[in-house]
């Protein structure tokens, strides 16, 4: 309660104590009645109280139609299974964003990034700096971190890539701004 809440509700109760006065006998009277020195029966003793009903003996049968279809052994699962690695950089690198925290708006600084780089090429390969792969790793074995197969396959090097970026930079819109600003990353 605010500081005027308070004093207005400590005049109040000062108030009506200063400005009654009541005699102490029927302030005492009401005090026994509360705390039970008169003797209280109870309405219904425990033994005469009817038995509690159920409902469930007057629901009608369930409807083998609706049983059939919510039973879980009914039916049969659907998967899908592919291999990111078969399908284009550019898909993996969507698919993965969000393992790595990032939103979906994040792929156009990625894609403008990797472009830049490596042209999303898995065997990119820059004999100046021995950097290697869609990231352009320096050196490129860093990225065996992420797999044995980092040196061919699109999916360990992307996500070996997204780690890094998430690392180092935060997000790829950072990474994309440092590489910007700076012509590496």
């Amino acid at each position: 309660m605010s500081s005027v809440a308070v004093a207005v509700t400590g005049v109040s109760v000062a108030a009506g104590v200063v400005g009654n006065d009541v005699p102490a006998s029927t302030a005492s009277a009401d005090i026994d009645a509360l705390s039970g020195a008169g003797t209280v029966q109870p309405t219904v003793a425990a033994e005469s109280r009817e038995p509690v009903l159920s409902r469930s003996d007057r629901r009608p049968e369930a409807d083998p139609v609706k049983t059939a279809t919510l039973d879980e052994s009914a039916g049969s699962a659907m998967t899908d299974e592919r291999r990111l690695s078969d399908s284009d950089p550019r898909d993996i690198a969507r698919a993965l964003l969000s393992e790595f925290g990032f939103s979906s708006d994040q792929f156009g600084c990625l894609d403008s990034l990797w472009t830049r780089e490596s042209g999303w090429r898995v065997n990119a390969d820059n004999p100046s700096s021995s950097a290697y792969g869609i990231p352009q790793a320096l050196p490129g074995s860093k990225m065996s971190s992420a797999g044995s197969d980092w040196a061919t396959n699109p999916a360990t090097q992307i996500r070996w890539g997204l780690g890094y970026i998430q690392s180092r930079y935060g997000s790829p819109c950072s990474a994309w701004g440092h590489s910007e600003s700076h012509g590496w990353y």
